[in-house]
């Protein structure tokens, strides 16, 4: 790579265990933020804190994530032979900074907060975080404080929805000056295979890559009747006579899957089969296992255990298929992303999008096993993980492909790029599914759709927003001055000009509430990123208790850079129940025959939480 820009301020520390020859013109920075946990370490415990105080990667998270962002071309890239190909980055040729504010006994808001701060002022373009808490005020988020800062500097912040799917808003790091990313799956998979007795096999999943189990059939059982844990296979649940020589079949909870299958193992079971319940659906995530051991969906868990309970004496087998491509439908949301509404501000929705966030292969700290787990003393290059974690950095990178190619275009720009060229419909042409229920996906789970690149690098139009409108947003929240100024750190703001309701700001999605009135006006406006002299025309989609008025109904863009207003009325229809659920779904498109400009919305009757 070329050398390192003149403008950059950062740099990379030097601790025992990771040298000034550590960074090079790829890695430009590398720092460790610890006070906060350091102090919370020493006030709960009467011993000293032992976790080697360095911005080295000893569990493996931020290498994943950060080389998903941006890693360099890596060709035979595997785990122990699975997706094997040539790997990279959403932006190969982009440079990291990596800021170390997560330890073993979590993320702390005072050293998360010392890091977006020393991002900032060493210079990034974009930040991405692969952590988050739950929902609070903005005023008391710190990520939302932190991120609130890099936009005002023109740095395009991503960040995980989280992992609390499919409960209903569940999300985090939902302050419109994020990018709040949810997960889908890739049209990649890693089937394994149970056969119960003579019957047909099922498929699931799994990354075991040890020896297996061959084609002898063996007992299977299911924890014991006296001890519901060990249905879960929670550590100490499992009786050796139950366990050994056996395959146990582990329900789906509480703990780690991959601690379900060490239990498994100190047990003396030789495999295992790990089934969904009702609150993971048919999401399947593959894990790299010590023993061989499977995951399949609740439907054929249901199976499963029917089988184990009717039998008089059950067994199974397990066996693994490697890697396979082409799969469909993908991508589909994944059940353990995070869903909408937003319940910090209502009128906001989220996600924004979702991206590959499933069974994604990047590179790995070989500090750490692919497990984690103490005792995976296998080492490896690359692994697979799957989590919110994952999606993220897939955005973070687009982000920094659309600002090399876009110098000019703020962070609500990009934002709006991806957001409004998304796609919601998979390789089958179907609407999006939902890995929860196998039903369509709706917004609160995939947010505007899954991210196209492509597309995004063109949107024609996109809807912007100054900070200016992110302070009248706040004030629309009716924060208290001294709530606003902890956000903007502007001493002398004052709420004199504020929105009349924060559906008002200039986002690409709309999130309209029907209370105590039936109509909401929300006026938008775009700016012309395209050609000039471009016409559009406004589709609308709108379930059938709601009316839905665009004025006015095209926009002409005769030059570039040219901004138009128009404004939406929403009216829930007199004499029309709503949904069951309270809630239902649909868009407002600006289109000719060059772009699609589509922005998906959501309407809530009084409060859905």
């Amino acid at each position: 790579m070329p050398p390192v820009p003149a403008r950059w301020r950062g740099a990379c520390e030097v601790v025992p265990g990771f040298g000034k020859f550590s960074c090079n013109r790829k890695l430009i920075g590398a720092k460790r933020f610890s006070r906060g946990y350091r102090a919370a370490a020493a006030g709960n415990s009467p011993g000293p804190v032992t976790e080697v105080d360095s911005p080295r990667d000893f569990d493996g998270h931020g290498t994943h994530t950060a080389s998903t962002a941006a890693g360099s071309i890596v060709r035979n890239a595997s785990l122990f032979g699975y997706a094997s190909g040539t790997a990279r980055g959403m932006a190969p040729m982009a440079r990291i900074a990596s800021y170390k504010v997560c330890w073993k006994e979590g993320c702390f808001g005072a050293d998360i907060l010392a890091g977006m701060d020393a991002a900032i002022s060493d210079g990034v373009d974009v930040m991405s975080l692969s952590l988050g808490g739950g929902s609070a005020p903005y005023y008391r988020d710190t990520i939302a404080i932190g991120a609130f800062s890099a936009m005002e500097r023109g740095i395009f912040v991503s960040c995980s929805a989280g992992n609390s799917g499919p409960t209903r808003a569940s999300l985090a790091n939902t302050a419109p000056w994020i990018m709040t990313v949810g997960a889908g799956t890739l049209d990649r998979n890693f089937p394994a295979y149970v056969t119960l007795g003579d019957r047909p096999r099922f498929t699931g999943v799994s990354l075991y890559s040890g020896k297996g189990m061959g084609t002898k059939q063996v007992e299977l059982v299911h924890g014991n009747k006296n001890n519901s844990s060990s249905n879960l296979c929670l550590p100490g649940s499992l009786e050796p006579s139950l366990a050994r020589g056996k395959v146990v079949l582990c329900d789906r909870g509480v703990n780690a899957r991959v601690e379900k299958g060490e239990v498994v193992r100190k047990a003396g079971g030789v495999g295992m089969i790990l089934a969904n319940t009702v609150a993971n659906g048919e999401e399947l995530v593959a894990d790299s296992h010590l023993i061989p051991a499977l995951a399949v969906g609740m439907k054929v868990g249901d199976v499963i255990r029917e089988y184990v309970r009717m039998e008089a004496r059950p067994t199974a087998v397990l066996s693994f298929g490697g890697t396979v491509l082409n799969v469909r439908p993908s991508p589909v949301v994944a059940a353990f992303s995070s869903r909408g509404p937003n319940s910090v501000t209502e009128e906001i929705l989220k996600p924004d999008v979702v991206g590959p966030g499933v069974n994604i292969l990047a590179a790995w700290s070989e500090a750490a096993g692919p497990t984690g787990l103490d005792m995976d003393t296998r080492r490896t290059p690359f692994n697979i993980m799957s989590g919110t974690s994952m999606s993220c950095p897939h955005i973070s990178g687009l982000g920094a492909l659309l600002k090399a190619a876009h110098p000019d275009w703020s962070p609500s720009a990009i934002k709006s790029a991806l957001m409004t060229t998304a796609y919601t419909h998979d390789n089958t042409r179907l609407p999006l599914r939902d890995a929860a229920d196998n039903l369509p996906s709706t917004p609160w789970a995939h947010g505007a759709g899954h991210v196209n690149p492509q597309k995004a690098m063109s949107p024609g139009l996109v809807y912007d927003i100054t900070v200016d409108d992110y302070v009248a947003f706040l004030c629309s929240l009716d924060y208290n001055e001294e709530h606003v100024q902890m956000i903007t750190k502007r001493p002398n703001v004052t709420c004199s000009g504020k929105f009349a309701n924060p559906g008002e700001l200039n986002y690409p999605s709309f999130s309209i509430v029907f209370g105590k009135s039936r109509e909401v006006k929300n006026e938008r406006e775009l700016a012309n990123v395209g050609p000039a002299r471009m016409l559009y025309t406004v589709t609308v989609d709108a379930p059938s208790m709601v009316a839905v008025k665009v004025r006015p109904s095209r926009l002409m863009f005769r030059s570039i850079g040219e901004k138009k207003k128009y404004t939406v009325t929403f009216m829930a229809k007199a004499g029309m129940a709503p949904p069951a659920t309270k809630a239902a779904f649909g868009s407002i498109m600006w289109s000719n025959r060059q772009y699609q400009v589509r922005s998906p919305v959501s309407f809530m009757w009084s409060q859905v939480v």
